[in-house]
């Protein structure tokens, strides 16, 4: 019998099976398969399934390379949150597809309480419709808290691997990085995501972390947010294969009975509430999942270094290095459309278009990027953010580079 799981699994896949070979892992001169992880955003409306947006990738930038991104490369392409940014990518897109008059996805209403004061508008114009669910499916267990048992299973000897007192790279501003891989026993922390030990370290946390606060905030980023109510937004449902499912892990990382207990029933301003998502396991594997990919290769595996976008909106692309498959990082025509620099140009080319908010354009026509998520719209969400963090998400260190990038005023 097929499960709800399985549907919304296979919705995913079948919508990257359609993606061009191009996007796709290869087999490389040498005989290697490549794998990669895949996630996807599914909305359900009256029983029906719809890949709204979907991911693949495995990487993220060090710290040390953030000063020269200007807004262009992303932070993070594991596929759990390259996956997020595209359905935030993807409703942007439908907001404005909306309010012209184009086709849309009929996913989302204006807000029946929307307006403006003299200094913000009172909701956001637009929400998610009230028949829809959304959910996540994933390939491999987020990286972090909700895999640390499958992680340890696979090692040869299960004691806890110690960081080594010398050797380990500091962040750029001294300080010693979160753990990553290491130190699994340690549980139900925080966590950096996991690179060899002798890599850069990122200031990017862990798939787990992020989508535990995405519980509280929501699936809407700090842009998307402007404009679209949280109500409706938040994961319903999050889908793992059943050999990278962890019912003891995943009620620790994300259920009101584990870490996340400190903030369970809490509401905040804004529409914001913490909603844990329920956890499902799929019989359904990924033609290119590690397991899948291990199982067929004769010379062995190698992690892709090719992640691939696509949005139900038209966004299709291939990212290496955070960038664009071909570009540099300080090209600004190499930025995906889910970088911060495309991601503001969308949400301002928006706010243009809307009658009635011009509260909006103001916040979104400040200097840089770091004044604009520091305004008084995005207030409610930041402190959401920093509620989550001190009571439950303890030792998470924001990013606070790569934000004083500007755009040109008529882009």
């Amino acid at each position: 019998m097929i499960t709800r799981a399985d549907l919304i699994a296979q919705v995913v896949i079948t919508q990257f099976g359609k993606l061009p070979s191009k996007r796709k892992p290869a087999v490389r001169d040498n005989g290697l398969h490549d794998w990669v992880p895949l996630s996807g955003i599914v909305a359900e409306v009256d029983g029906r399934f719809t890949c709204l947006a979907l991911a693949t990738g495995m990487k993220c930038l060090p710290a040390c390379k953030l000063p020269e991104s200007n807004g262009n490369a992303l932070h993070d392409w594991h596929a759990e949150i390259l996956a997020i940014r595209t359905l935030n990518r993807f409703l942007l897109d439908d907001c404005s597809s909306l309010i012209e008059n184009r086709p849309h996805s009929g996913l989302l209403q204006t807000a029946p309480h929307g307006g403006t004061s003299d200094e913000k508008p009172r909701t956001p114009p637009f929400r998610i419709r009230d028949n829809v669910k959304i959910h996540m499916y994933c390939s491999e267990a987020p990286c972090g808290d909700a895999s640390m048992e499958l992680t340890m299973a696979v090692q040869p000897d299960a004691s806890p691997w110690q960081r080594p007192a010398s050797g380990i790279i500091p962040l750029p501003d001294g300080s010693d990085p979160l753990p990553g891989r290491a130190d699994f026993s340690q549980l139900g922390i925080v966590r950096r995501k996991p690179a060899r030990g002798d890599a850069q370290p990122t200031l990017s946390k862990s798939c787990s972390d992020k989508l535990a606060l995405k519980q509280a905030t929501s699936l809407l980023c700090s842009l998307t947010a402007l404009y679209v109510e949280p109500a409706n937004a938040y994961v319903d449902t999050l889908v793992l294969p059943e050999s990278q499912y962890s019912s003891v892990a995943c009620a620790r990382a994300f259920s009101e009975t584990g870490r996340m207990s400190s903030v369970r029933g809490k509401t905040w301003r804004g529409g914001y509430v913490f909603r844990p998502f329920a956890v499902e396991a799929t019989t359904v594997e990924f033609d290119f999942s590690r397991r899948a990919v291990l199982a067929r290769a004769a010379e062995g595996i190698s992690a892709s270094n090719i992640a691939a976008a696509w949005s139900l909106s038209g966004v299709e692309e291939s990212i290496i290095n955070g960038v664009l498959q071909g570009r540099k990082m300080s090209d600004q025509r190499g930025a995906s459309h889910m970088s911060r620099r495309q991601m503001w140009r969308a949400a301002r080319h928006l706010a243009r278009r809307l009658d009635g908010h011009d509260a909006m354009a103001h916040p979104l026509s400040q200097p840089t990027y770091r004044d604009v998520k520091g305004g008084t719209l995005l207030a409610e969400r930041e402190a959401v953010k920093a509620a989550v963090r001190v009571a439950a998400l303890v030792g998470w260190v924001p990013c606070r580079e790569d934000a004083d990038f500007n755009i040109d005023v008529a882009s």
